[in-house]
């Protein structure tokens, strides 16, 4: 009789060990899934600043070049090179437009790549963790997709507007969504200086 105690014990602790190993490994392996979707984000989103950036600096140093040129040819004539000068300004002011449509196009897809993401990993987490987690991944997801198509729905201008709108309605938000913003580009740009 006490064998069997025993060997009953013995058999309940390692179900019980596996069954700890098994969580174990699906929790790390749904950590990495959305750790992976939110590095992707990241990503895409920190590439489109930095195509933003670099086109801005492109078309500043291209401008720069054609301004002095235009200077020295047409020194006598301050009227054309003012006609010139306006040109060229509508001409980066547009570039400079469609590079930010083109960022907001990004981060709405990086947006929409992780709620994909975790939309598709909800289910896994509905397995290994339970429900009630995969309920949060799948509610996360829908959050940040609707996200995403009102940044996609919007023009710059309205964008814009509504930066303007929180600035006067919670200007301490402000403040602070602007401090956060800082430190995130000074511990981006520090990072790729080291």
């Amino acid at each position: 009789m006490a064998d069997t105690t025993e060997t009953t014990d013995g058999t309940a602790a390692k179900s019980a060990a596996t069954a700890r190993k098994k969580i174990a490994e699906a929790t790390s392996s749904v950590e990495t899934a959305m750790t992976d979707g939110i590095g992707e984000a990241k990503s895409r989103f920190n590439k489109a600043i930095e195509e933003a950036k670099a086109g801005a600096e492109a078309l500043k140093d291209e401008a720069l070049g054609r301004t002095t040129a235009y200077k020295e040819k047409v020194a006598g004539s301050a009227s054309d090179w003012t006609e010139d000068a306006k040109v060229y300004a509508g001409q980066a002011k547009d570039k400079a437009a469609d590079l930010a449509n083109q960022g907001k196009s990004k981060a709405s897809d990086a947006l929409t790549g992780l709620g994909k993401t975790l939309a598709d990993t909800s289910s896994t987490i509905d397995e290994k963790l339970g429900v009630q987690y995969g309920d949060y991944a799948r509610s996360a997801a829908r959050s940040i997709q609707e996200a995403a198509a009102k940044l996609e729905s919007k023009d710059l201008n309205e964008l814009g507007e509504e930066a303007k709108e929180l600035v006067r309605k919670s200007p301490g938000v402000a403040i602070g969504i602007a401090a956060v913003a800082g430190f995130m580009l000074s511990r981006l740009f520090r990072g790729s200086s080291d």
